[in-house]
């Protein structure tokens, strides 16, 4: 039944959205114990280099990762999911500032997590970031969610 295919891809939309909120707040709070709970066991990491890095390395990434005062503003926007079945692409983009002595960055980069469904609960196989030129950032208008110091706004 089609309504019941759409209910259910909405309800697996909203799913995803918290998940993809989730995988950004535990960035945030360095909180390795709620990500490592959202990762399939087979997690692959690619990170804006090309550099592939498996779970262990990651998680281990993960614990120091975000310091909210070196980076001061950080927010999640263009956030875009897709459903394949049991295969889910979540796109977005974060805009942050970094703050080095003496010198202050503005930067966007683009991920794409991979998720799977895998015993009824969707679990994150795979995230891919890389830089976004600044001709190419979404606008203000489709931000999601801001962090200031490391606190959720809003």
């Amino acid at each position: 039944n089609a309504t019941g295919s759409a209910m259910g891809q909405a309800s697996d939309i909203d799913i995803l959205k918290a998940l993809n909120a989730r995988f950004i707040h535990n960035f945030i709070t360095n909180d390795v114990a709620s990500h490592d709970a959202m990762l399939h066991p087979r997690f692959l990491y690619i990170n804006a280099a090309g550099r592939r890095i498996e779970r262990a390395p990651y998680l281990v990434g993960w614990a120091t990762g975000f310091d909210p005062d070196v980076i001061p503003y950080w927010d999640t926007r263009d956030e875009r999911i897709d459903v394949f079945g049991d295969m889910a692409l979540v796109r977005s983009a974060n805009k942050y500032v970094e703050v080095a002595p003496g010198a202050e960055t503005v930067g966007m980069a683009a991920y794409t997590d991979v998720y799977v469904r895998d015993g009824g609960t969707w679990l994150c196989a795979q995230a891919q970031i890389t830089g976004v030129a600044s001709e190419h950032w979404p606008s203000d208008a489709t931000i999601v969610s801001v962090y200031l110091k490391g606190v959720k706004q809003g």
